[in-house]
């Protein structure tokens, strides 16, 4: 009678914050084209689908694939941006063109504040948590916008939101080839390696 073997099988996870970044930049581009005047405010209906058909699904994926790959950082930050996305959406969707709303201001405020917890927590890899903050202060702004109904600040908003575009982009990329290439290829601020190796299935770092 032969002995039978046990067989644990480990999938390796890629890191999911590149998607969520591009997705990120979809939105805070076509939100920034609309706050600075570059596009007329009855296109406002186009950035509120780009965010609620593109940016919160690609979102929500993201940190759905960082709770499977141990990533808190990735996992908490994708939820919270992509939960904020789809209520900026939908109010966009469903409100008169350029019109503000101090609910929607509160949220903002809110949700701003609250993204300091994944920046803070991911001060390991620099870039990745400098976008996350940046996302927080774009919300903040936009927030303040919504809550005093102020030109000045809704074109803040607007460059803080190309600022976040550009930034999101670089910290893609800079993930992506490194997750290509299995080396830092592009800095990302990263001092040093997680200490998360030794525990089967979980990356070395995300």
């Amino acid at each position: 009678m032969s002995d039978r073997e046990s067989r644990v099988v480990l999938r390796p996870l890629a890191t999911p914050l590149p998607l969520g970044f591009l997705a990120l930049a979809l939105s805070t581009t076509v939100f920034a084209a609309l706050q600075l005047g570059w596009i007329p405010p009855e296109q406002g209906r186009v950035a509120g689908l780009t965010a609620l058909a593109a940016t919160v699904p690609l979102q929500l994926l993201a940190s759905v694939m960082g709770f499977l790959a141990r990533d808190p950082v990735a996992a908490t930050g994708m939820g919270l941006l992509a939960g904020t996305w789809g209520v900026v959406a939908l109010t966009t969707l469903t409100s008169p063109p350029g019109a503000t709303s101090a609910g929607l201001g509160v949220l903002l405020v809110t949700a701003g504040i609250g993204m300091a917890v994944p920046a803070v927590s991911g001060l390991a890899k620099l870039v990745p948590a400098a976008v996350m903050a940046l996302a927080g202060v774009r919300f903040a702004v936009t927030g303040i916008h919504h809550l005093q109904a102020s030109a000045t600040w809704q074109t803040a908003a607007g460059w803080v939101g190309l600022a976040l575009a550009v930034l999101a982009l670089y910290a893609a990329l800079a993930l992506e080839l490194e997750g290509s290439h299995g080396r830092t290829v592009v800095p990302l601020g990263r001092p040093g390696r997680a200490e998360v190796a030794d525990e089967p299935g979980v990356r070395s770092q995300l």
